[in-house]
């Protein structure tokens, strides 16, 4: 019987990890709130047998749906390419569709090298990645005082309103050196910044969210605690806002935004350039 227009399995297939496939195909997919993806990632497709074994997988989920699954493809080499589209699939080559129109653009050839996004784990790229991953993760919740004047940014707001997640997003993604200071009841009742970060106000971004929400995180991690009560979230998220205003730091909501949105919004906010894909 066929499956339902409102449920269709995605196929990620690449000769490499998939992560560029999957990123695109996730923002594609996004358009169509009305129907269900179940994404399948088919990475490291770089032989004709992988090949055979991936259309053989997409042939078989096409035939228990009764409807073709949708395919986004980033393979480079043509033969494994027109081996896998043999498919019954809804076939979208990522790398032709942009390829040959800048090709004729350019008047070069690409180098149709396997991997080249993802390329180098001794690049100059790769390494700065690294290093700022490293920085974000010792740095993470004021843990690691050392070394702050060597940070991008450093992010600041009370506990679970999405600091860590964001700073480590802007490690891996960016090369965004990024550390995070929780804001908490001490410093509600000096009214003042941890004098830690004080000395680089410069660098300092606020982050919140809504007091219902912070709750609901919180209650996760600490049940029916002080800490993850309404009135304690009520209380923390007014007075780190008060502080933030006072202090004239920028600052965004978290509450209704991805970890994209708000990486995007601290970049230009800060100033900062995006160093690494």
């Amino acid at each position: 019987m066929p499956a339902s227009n409102s449920s269709r399995t995605v196929f990620i297939v690449s000769d490499g990890t998939g992560i560029t496939a999957e990123t695109f195909s996730n923002s594609v997919l996004s358009q169509f709130e009305q129907v269900q993806f179940a994404h399948v990632r088919l990475p490291f497709i770089d032989t004709l047998e992988k090949a055979a074994q991936a259309a053989e997988r997409i042939d078989r989920a096409a035939t228990e749906q009764g409807q073709p699954p949708i395919v986004f493809s980033t393979l480079v080499n043509q033969e494994i390419l027109m081996r896998v589209r043999q498919a019954n699939c809804t076939f979208l080559d990522l790398f032709g569709t942009f390829v040959v129109p800048l090709e004729q653009a350019l008047g070069v050839k690409s180098s149709h090298s396997i991997g080249r996004s993802h390329t180098g784990a001794t690049s100059e790229q790769y390494r700065n990645r690294i290093e700022a991953i490293n920085f974000s993760l010792s740095h993470d919740d004021g843990q690691f005082i050392t070394d702050l004047a060597q940070a991008d940014v450093i992010l600041v707001g009370v506990s679970r309103c999405g600091k860590t997640p964001t700073s480590l997003y802007l490690a891996m993604q960016y090369a965004i050196k990024a550390a995070n200071f929780p804001l908490i009841p001490d410093d509600f009742e000096r009214g003042t910044l941890p004098k830690t970060v004080m000395p680089y106000r410069n660098k300092l971004f606020g982050l919140s969210i809504l007091p219902e929400r912070l709750h609901e995180v919180r209650n996760e991690r600490r049940p029916d605690s002080v800490y993850a009560s309404l009135k304690q979230c009520r209380y923390e998220v007014a007075e780190a806002e008060r502080l933030m205003r006072r202090e004239g730091i920028s600052w965004l909501s978290t509450t209704t935004k991805s970890i994209e949105e708000i990486s995007t919004t601290v970049l230009q906010e800060v100033g900062l350039e995006r160093r690494s894909y």
